[in-house]
């Protein structure tokens, strides 16, 4: 099998539903492309964000709890996500986060100028610049993410073995990697081994990796099984099929299909501007939506 080329999308746990939703789409100019429920959990949002031209490896999504129940970040999560922005509009960005009220920590943690932040939930955000300049200073996508590891010898060894991912060189406290795609996803895993993570609001559920069809999915899917990972069946998300298992350090993997897409439900043009149910729910369209917390739009 080709090895893995890039992230698919993030999935983390956050709070109020329109707190998130005002961060995402009017601090960091993401665009709300879907929302629906958590399959696992229908009365809790699903909520999906991307680029405005929903470019592959630039989806994170969230599941948005109305409760206080806060998580611990730890082992078997994700822990800081880099998003890439245009070369050259870092100064931009500090601008506008500062003006935002949004504390800011400039870091060299991705092996360049990494401008460090949380949002409203206690989530470990940054920004770096990439190799390319544009028009504007939009988000481009994902740069990569810190993986935080209960054992990180395990971790790498799925990375590179199983899924091809390139050892860049380590430094100190960190190891490097990078994915083989055009985006060169760089992540990072602390060499020490992480204390153990709870999950709740302000922590990261799971990390999906880009693989092209179904058919690719479960040969994923039998390879993994070989190695003795207990891995789930293929699960229909609607706008991918995909299967999870827990890797050596505890962090929550999916592999995510490319396809059929986000515009399956909604045209490109109308993404994300009404609750969309997956066909086992729809019948209780009416309880979901006197249930679920109306969204600002």
């Amino acid at each position: 099998m080709d090895a893995i080329q890039r992230i698919h999308h993030i999935s983390a746990i956050a709070g109020d539903p329109n707190e998130n939703l005002k961060f995402y789409r009017d601090v960091l100019g993401l665009r709300l492309i879907k929302q629906t429920v958590n399959f696992d959990d229908p009365g809790v949002y699903h909520l999906y964000f991307s680029d405005h031209h929903v470019t592959p490896g630039t989806v994170i999504t969230f599941f948005p709890w109305t409760n206080k129940n806060y998580g611990r970040k730890g082992s078997g999560q994700v822990g800081r996500i880099a998003f890439r922005i245009p070369k050259g509009s870092m100064d931009h960005w500090k601008g506008h986060l500062t003006a935002h009220n949004i504390q800011l920590e400039s870091t060299y943690l991705f092996r360049k100028e990494t401008l460090e932040f949380d949002d409203i939930h206690g989530l470990e955000f940054a920004l770096v610049e990439g190799e390319t300049a544009a028009e504007s200073h939009d988000i481009l996508g994902f740069h990569g993410s810190v993986l935080l590891s209960a054992d990180p010898e395990g971790t790498k060894e799925m990375l590179t073995a199983i899924m091809g991912l390139g050892q860049l060189e380590r430094d100190g406290e960190n190891y490097h990697f990078e994915t083989q795609g055009p985006e060169k996803h760089h992540m990072i895993t602390p060499i020490s081994p992480q204390p153990a993570g709870r999950f709740g609001i302000g922590t990261v559920h799971h990390i999906a990796w880009s693989v092209p069809d179904v058919e690719t999915l479960k040969k994923w899917q039998s390879a993994l099984q070989n190695k003795g990972f207990g891995v789930t069946v293929v699960k229909d998300r609607n706008y991918f099929n995909s299967i999870y298992m827990g890797e050596k350090g505890n962090i929550v993997f999916e592999f995510a299909t490319d396809g059929p897409g986000f515009d399956i439900d909604e045209s490109l043009e109308s993404l994300g501007t009404t609750l969309q149910l997956p066909e086992q729910y729809e019948q209780k369209r009416q309880e979901y939506e006197t249930r679920l917390p109306k969204l600002d739009l």
